[in-house]
């Protein structure tokens, strides 16, 4: 395990990437939070890249621009997605590898199946390919947010892992309700859980009777666990889920292995 360890803020370096875009909410308060801990560099998508899950732009080229904020300078805008924006920082935009990456503050949770989905969580598991301990937060709305507490929970999240360290391949999935931190119920360690989404496609035509399709859908709550990330978060509960790149599902080698294949 490699350990992060806080000899003085100002010489961490901290990579802070999202989603939403450069112009979410939740990325400029987690940069606000993160600035309380060392040095700061913030790259985004230029436009909102939500359910990207780890997809990169291949064939097409990228745009890396400067971008203010209130006539500061604040970060950069990549023209791709959340990985993208990992890979570049990494590759050229760093002089060297951070100390952190932190990946949010998402509108909507990742919990359950949506993990499989979520650039947020991508950015994160990007990082943690490439041997940087990181983190994905999200907020459990889509609507009046409050990022209040959100911010001061990543940064205490955060500042722990800088001396606690993270096993290799892993990422934390922290998932926050949306409410006033004195209605907060606790922090779970929890697993993903198991909730999926109904879907439908809903049809619609343009000016000319052409059809086209938006799709829609709600999440279907299958855990009633408190170590189930979806239902902690419903019972106000702060998720703190590890999530591994290895998707191997183990438990199943050895009956795979009984099917004799090499026949």
């Amino acid at each position: 395990m490699n350990l992060y360890l806080v000899n003085s803020p100002e010489k961490m370096n901290i990579l802070v990437c999202n989603d939403d875009g450069i112009e979410g909410e939740g990325l400029h308060v987690l940069a606000g939070a993160m600035k309380k801990l060392g040095r700061v560099t913030v790259v985004a998508p230029a436009e909102p890249h939500s359910g990207m899950s780890h997809a990169m732009t291949l064939g097409v080229p990228l745009r890396i621009r400067k971008y203010s904020r209130n006539n500061r300078f604040f970060g950069y805008t990549v023209s791709g997605t959340p990985v993208d924006c990992i890979k570049v920082a990494l590759s050229y935009i760093l002089p060297c590898k951070p100390d952190l990456i932190v990946s949010g503050i998402n509108y909507g949770s990742n919990t359950a199946t949506n993990v499989l989905y979520s650039g947020t969580v991508a950015a994160a598991l990007e990082g943690a390919l490439q041997g940087i301990a990181s983190l994905a937060f999200s907020l459990a709305t889509y609507e009046n947010a409050d990022f209040t507490f959100a911010g001061k929970f990543a940064r205490r999240l955060a500042k722990k892992v800088l001396v606690e360290g993270l096993p290799p391949d892993t990422v934390l999935s922290v998932n926050i309700p949306n409410v006033p931190e004195s209605r907060i119920a606790g922090v779970v360690i929890t697993e993903q859980g198991r909730s999926r989404w109904a879907e439908s496609a809903i049809e619609r035509n343009d000016m000319y009777g052409n059809p086209y399709y938006w799709l829609n859908g709600t999440l279907t709550l299958l855990d009633h666990e408190i170590e189930r990330d979806e239902f902690a978060v419903r019972g106000n509960y702060v998720s703190v889920t590890p999530l591994s790149c290895d998707l191997t599902n183990h438990g199943f080698i050895g009956t795979l292995k009984n099917w004799k294949l090499q026949k």
